[in-house]
C-alpha cells in the first residue's frame, strides 16, 4: 500500500517563507512527476509546480520566481520551497505523485492528505 506524507504548512507572514515536504511510503517500483497543487478557499484546486523524473520543472505564473521544487530520489520524496510569500498563496497544499507500485495494482496518481499553509498579511 502506497502513502503520501506531507509535512512543512502553517502559519507564515507575508514575505516569509517555507518548505513543504512530501514523502512517498509502500510498495514502490517506480515514482515518474511529483508535483504540488494547492486549492484556496472556494477556489479550484490548482497545479503550482511539478519536477519530472528527468528533473524538469514547471510552474504555474503566479509563483515562478518564488518557487523551488526539488525531489529526493532515494528518500521518495519532493519538497517545495516557497519565498516571498503573499496572502494569496494561502490555501491547502497537496502533493500527488505519478508512480508504479509492485504487484497488481496499476501506474497511477497518489494525493497526500494536504497542509494548511496560511500567509498573514
Amino acid at each position: 500500500q502506497v502513502q503520501l506524507v506531507e509535512s512543512g504548512g502553517g502559519l507564515v507572514q507575508a514575505g516569509g517563507s517555507l518548505r513543504l515536504s512530501c514523502a512517498a511510503s509502500g510498495s514502490i517500483y517506480k515514482i515518474y512527476d511529483m508535483r504540488w497543487y494547492r486549492q484556496a478557499p472556494g477556489q479550484q484546486r490548482e497545479l503550482v509546480a511539478a519536477i519530472t523524473d528527468g528533473g524538469r520543472v514547471n510552474y504555474v505564473d503566479s509563483v515562478r520566481g518564488r518557487a523551488f521544487i526539488s525531489r529526493d530520489n532515494a528518500k521518495n520524496t519532493v519538497y517545495l520551497e516557497m519565498k516571498n510569500l503573499f496572502p494569496e498563496d494561502t490555501g491547502v497544499y497537496y502533493c500527488n505523485v505519478d508512480l508504479e507500485p509492485y504487484g497488481l495494482d496499476p501506474r497511477q496518481d497518489y494525493w497526500g492528505q494536504g497542509t494548511q499553509v496560511t500567509v498573514s498579511s
